[in-house]
């Protein structure tokens, strides 16, 4: 009985919660870290980023492979991956580059989003057969504590350096600090779910590759992620330079992020009742809307950006609660050991953060975008604004088209 109970469930809401920390909110701090405190372009830091991504391609497939292969010792596998993270993590916020800025800054994110990548593949892939052992819709179940606890550590990872800001002299050395203690919580709380008994043997990539549904929902998945890595890639420099709202960057991302936790398990109550596809397919339609209303802001509009905000996060819990419970539900039919199918989840997702950092920063730099001035032209602040608003409506569009004609009764 121990295993339907919430209190272990909210191991994995604390682990999730460590995941999100280490995941988006680097994408959003680390780029203006380093070009407010050392000065390195933007350009410059988004191929760093997009390098880190193609190492993904080879590494994130063989964590899957590794994974399998440490299932017995998958609790060991955990805490050396966790202590890797959090070293890096300090390395990258705390200490002082040790080596020349841009090989610093690679050698440390590696550490992070390897270890990252490493970590969600074991979490993801424990939490199937976690799943097939409760009371009901499992993987629904599951995935409102596992999203809400990430969407709750995106939130206060998003909001911790600016809030620290005001308090200590160092904030990120604070949030890296804080982050380790996290990393030690979510190890001591989840040592007992690290279990192979009961787990199926694997049966590789093909058989998901080789599945048609499988298949489409990792495009899917690719797709509708891309929006969320544009914004959130964007976000602090449209709120600084093109609603010219310094200081607000933080609690904006945090209305943001904290309207995504609070909207997930309500998205997922609203799946059980009425269904995975109309669900998730309104909340694209309502991102639109969110997304296309942010064309129209300027300097002063913070108010308006406020609300557009809570409604843009609210969709963000419907896509990282519902699309990772049917992805789930399909591997527990085809591959239940679920470490492979969860490595090529893992390299979708990060693949569309460095993708948007690769492409958008260097767009910036070339039309004469300057972080932090006092004041840009207008050709670099229409094109801010194109970017963070309208490449998302297009982006979710073609999501929407990829869903709605995608048959989601066989997961």
């Amino acid at each position: 009985m121990s295993n339907t109970q919430p209190h272990r469930l909210s191991a994995y809401a604390v682990f999730a919660a460590l995941l999100a920390s280490a995941g988006l909110p680097i994408y959003i701090h680390a780029p203006k870290f380093y070009v407010d405190e050392y000065g390195v372009s933007l350009a410059a830091l988004g191929a760093v980023l997009f390098g880190l991504r193609l190492l993904d391609v080879v590494q994130d497939p063989l964590f899957g492979r590794l994974s399998e292969a440490l299932r017995s010792r998958r609790g060991l596998g955990v805490l050396i991956g966790c202590s890797v993270m959090a070293f890096s993590m300090l390395g990258l916020f705390a200490v002082p580059p040790l080596l020349p800025l841009l090989i610093w800054f690679a050698l440390m994110l590696t550490g992070v989003f390897s270890s990252f990548s490493f970590l969600t593949i074991n979490f993801y892939a424990q939490g199937v057969v976690k799943a097939d052992r409760l009371p009901g819709n499992g993987h629904l179940s599951l995935a409102r504590w596992r999203e809400t606890g990430a969407l709750l550590g995106v939130c206060v990872a998003a909001i911790a350096p600016v809030m620290l800001g005001g308090i200590m002299g160092a904030p990120f050395a604070g949030f890296a600090v804080g982050f380790c203690v996290l990393a030690l919580a979510a190890v001591v709380m989840m040592r007992g779910e690290w279990v192979s008994d009961g787990l199926p043997p694997s049966v590789g990539f093909r058989a998901v590759l080789g599945d048609a549904l499988a298949r489409r929902l990792l495009l899917i998945a690719l797709v509708n992620a891309a929006p969320v890595a544009v914004s959130s890639t964007l976000f602090l420099f449209f709120v600084e330079s093109r609603l010219l709202a310094p200081g607000f960057e933080g609690p904006l991302l945090l209305l943001f992020f904290l309207s995504a936790a609070v909207a997930a398990p309500v998205w997922g109550n609203l799946a059980e009742r009425y269904g995975t596809k109309p669900v998730l397919l309104s909340a694209m339609v309502l991102a639109i809307a969110a997304f296309g209303g942010a064309m129209q802001l300027g300097p002063g509009d913070w108010i308006a950006f406020a609300v557009i905000c809570v409604l843009s996060g609210a969709t963000l819990g419907a896509d990282l609660t519902l699309l990772p419970a049917v992805f789930a539900n399909r591997m527990a039919r085809i591959s239940p050991s679920a470490a492979e199918g969860f490595g090529l989840w893992s390299f979708v997702s990060k693949f569309t953060l460095a993708f948007a950092a690769v492409t958008l920063l260097p767009l910036l730099e070339n039309a004469g975008f300057d972080s932090g001035a006092a004041s840009n032209t207008p050709e670099a602040l229409a094109l801010l604004t194109l970017l963070y608003a309208a490449v998302p409506c297009g982006l979710k569009l073609v999501a929407i088209l990829l869903l709605a004609t995608t048959d989601l009764k066989e997961t």
